[in-house]
């Protein structure tokens, strides 16, 4: 039986989460139906859109993203410093930006006077609110419901567009993250749909390799994509707000990493080994198993095995799948 998912998305376990929707019917999401030669191709950029128009309203930074044919997948950061530090009207302003809220909400925006009894009202429906606003359940439904109503529109149809439940995988440590951002960001490569990560359509990679092009200084945040969670470089005492890494460490691992997959590349070779995984003491081997294979051998918990343990404890699960093989590929030895 599947855990529940407050049992899965916790932000006392790790505020970075791996998300998967998968499509249920036989013809594409964004493909081409190959029993009607139909190509929805087009739906890959409505799903793009809806990622990072969600990311400018809920509390949720998105780290990385591939739409692919028929499923997309979505590594997300809980930023619950955002969402602490909003004020009520804030709150209410990015839930109107969804929602149409309530007759008090309503009245709250115009200035209007509120009683003591409809100000508590108003005020319980915040705090629900600021917490739906941070929660990702909420934000893979307002992006799964919003692109099912667009294609059942489209095809004239009605019924159930996607799987009843996303997949989940909580990241426990910094190399956990990397990997599953860039296993992410090379599913069109993996898939061969795409030669390069800089030329793989509807991916974070490719948004953040094309404005890295036309930066002078890449890794500073200010000059980072701004709809994505931004590289805040290595991690040191005083740390700004971001991925622990540096952007161009990032492009290069995935570069690297993309060739490696590619066999038929020239250079596919494992020397010349990115310095970011010395820093987080991957071994090359290990690192191509976990750029290829991320998603299958694991299930809800990925990292350390200390980090698994403790997940573990927070969540009061006794046993976890893949902690065997997390000793193997995230030891510290």
């Amino acid at each position: 039986m599947p855990l529940p998912r407050k049992k899965l998305i916790s932000v006392d376990t790790t505020s970075y989460y791996h998300c998967v929707s998968r499509c249920v019917r036989r013809a594409f999401l964004c493909g081409e139906d190959k029993h009607t030669g139909e190509s929805y191709e087009h739906r890959r950029e409505w799903i793009e859109n809806r990622l990072l128009y969600l990311a400018n309203i809920f509390a949720i930074d998105i780290c990385a993203y591939a739409v692919m044919n028929n499923h997309y997948h979505v590594v997300l950061h809980i930023n619950s410093q955002k969402a602490t530090h909003w004020s009520n009207k804030d709150v209410v302003q990015q839930w109107h930006q969804l929602f149409k809220g309530n007759l008090l909400s309503q009245q709250y925006l115009k200035g209007e006077t509120l009683g003591k009894a409809q100000q508590a009202v108003l005020n319980r429906d915040i705090k629900t609110w600021r917490e739906r606003l941070s929660d990702i359940s909420w934000f893979m439904k307002c992006t799964n419901e919003h692109v099912a109503r667009e294609a059942n529109n489209e095809e004239n149809v009605t019924g159930r567009f996607w799987e009843g439940r996303f997949k989940s995988q909580a990241l426990l440590d910094e190399k956990a993250l990397m990997a599953c951002m860039a296993y992410v960001d090379l599913n069109p490569i993996r898939a061969k749909i795409a030669k390069t990560p800089e030329t793989s359509e509807y991916t974070s990679i490719k948004k953040r390799a094309t404005e890295a092009k036309t930066k002078t200084a890449p890794n500073h945040h200010n000059q980072q994509v701004k709809s994505l969670y931004c590289f805040a470089g290595n991690p040191k005492k005083e740390m700004p707000e971001g991925l622990p890494f540096k952007l161009t460490d990032y492009l290069e691992l995935v570069d690297w990493t993309g060739r490696i997959i590619r066999k038929d590349k020239k250079g596919h070779i494992h020397h010349n080994t990115p310095p970011i995984l010395e820093r987080l003491n991957i071994d090359p081997e290990h690192w191509e198993f976990l750029a290829t294979q991320f998603e299958s051998p694991f299930k809800n918990f990925v990292g350390s095995v200390y980090e698994m343990k403790k997940a573990c404890q927070t969540v009061k699960q006794q046993w976890v799948q893949g902690i065997t093989l997390c000793e193997r590929l995230f030891s510290n030895s």
